[in-house]
């Protein structure tokens, strides 16, 4: 494929707000997750909540749009001078010229849950002021980013679990092959809610600690929420040696079962194999990889496995979601910006609250953080039901 640059990038999550701090607190290996004190939910666990959110207002024009996941969407938008480059893009392409797709897994569900605890209490009817097409709707945050901004063109929300936000980059590539833009804004957006965290308790997935990517004793995730948002183009002839590029993508459905992993990795390997092939790369071009890593027994034994499939064990690898927690369908997205800061500052972030590595997955797994040259990374971000996606950034240089 032709490589897309990500001109501009940004990442908001329970780490911080924007570009410095996230990296900040990867240099400094500290994690966002705290115990859970969001709304009314009563389980022991971690979260990684943005702090403020609920703080945020949305423009008047934009009134229609207000729940927390929108409001998360403005934060990121705001973050690294992120909305002022895209108002460039339009003013270079044109508003129909550029296309937006994000992904969420959660978006709005918060406004209903919201809204249903003032319901009318004769006739249970919800009340009139919810709006669950521009608020509930997956594909309200598209909405509100290409309204926002004042975009035409097309406007996507991929919703597969948790490749959502990776899966974004691929839905934009063949958009941009096609002719049909010159630019999108890529990324994600997921916002804490009641139903998501019960739903994954019920699952018995979450833990009662800080989640333990690829730990011996790992039982469980930690849900976050964040926003991270990425502007593609066409990588023009002269770029900084230091500039982003989108060099593969692979995608997969195994469709081995409806919440867990082929137990070998399968589709893991598909994606995996696929990336490489996009790229023009072999197993050992790439410098890192940034695991799925969701701490739950199987994920990580079945990803465990189809890394070491396809790249061996000598491939430094970790999972960042030690630190943001699982954001969801917003994961795919914060983690190819924590890949990009990796790029540009030579920096392997280790994966954090490790006791003991689980000594059955043989992999060269990050427990300090290394500072070295990096020129190509790949990125995996694994859903429900099987939908894979692996994503390969380079330096241009």
């Amino acid at each position: 494929m032709n490589p897309l640059w990500l001109s501009h990038f940004t990442a908001t999550s329970s780490i911080g707000r924007g570009l410095d701090q996230a990296l900040a607190a990867l240099r400094q290996r500290r994690t966002g997750l705290a115990p859970c004190a969001f709304d009314t939910v009563d389980l022991a666990t971690f979260i990684g909540e943005v702090a403020g959110v609920d703080a945020v207002q949305l423009p008047a024009r934009l009134a229609e749009f207000d729940c927390r996941n929108n409001r998360l969407a403005l934060l990121g938008l705001t973050q690294d001078g992120f909305a002022e480059a895209v108002r460039t893009a339009i003013a270079k392409y044109g508003a129909q010229r550029i296309g937006v797709f994000l992904g969420t897994s959660t978006s709005g569900i918060l406004q209903t849950e919201l809204a249903y605890r003032r319901r009318d209490p004769v006739t249970g009817s919800l009340p009139t002021d919810f709006i669950y097409r521009t608020t509930h709707s997956t594909f309200s945050v598209a909405d509100f980013t290409r309204h926002y901004f004042g975009l035409t063109g097309p406007a996507v929300v991929v919703s597969s679990a948790c490749s959502s936000s990776a899966k974004v980059y691929g839905s934009a590539r063949r958009m941009m092959a096609a002719g049909l833009i010159d630019a999108a804004v890529v990324g994600g957006v997921d916002s804490l809610c009641l139903t998501t965290m019960y739903g994954f308790s019920s699952l018995g997935l979450i833990s009662e600690q800080a989640c333990r990517p690829f730990d011996a004793q790992r039982n469980g995730i930690s849900i976050g929420e964040a926003a991270a948002f990425a502007l593609l183009e066409r990588a023009p002839e002269h770029l900084d040696a230091d500039a982003v590029l989108l060099l593969g993508i692979g995608e997969s459905s195994d469709a081995y079962h409806m919440s867990s992993p082929h137990p070998d990795g399968l589709g893991a390997r598909m994606a995996m194999q696929d990336a490489l092939k996009m790229a023009g790369l072999k197993s050992s071009d790439i410098d890192y990889i940034n695991l799925h890593g969701t701490a739950t027994q199987s994920n990580d034994a079945a990803e465990g496995k189809a890394v070491q499939h396809v790249f061996g064990s000598g491939t430094p690898c970790s999972s960042t979601k030690g630190a943001t927690g699982h954001t969801l369908g917003a994961a795919g997205g914060v983690e190819a910006v924590i890949c990009a800061l990796a790029l540009q500052h030579g920096l392997l972030p280790a994966g954090l609250n490790i006791r003991q590595l689980d000594p059955t997955l043989d992999l060269d797994y990050v427990l300090d953080n290394r500072e070295q040259p990096v020129t190509h990374i790949l990125s995996n971000s694994f859903g429900f039901g099987g939908s894979n996606c692996s994503l390969i950034f380079s330096r241009a240089d």
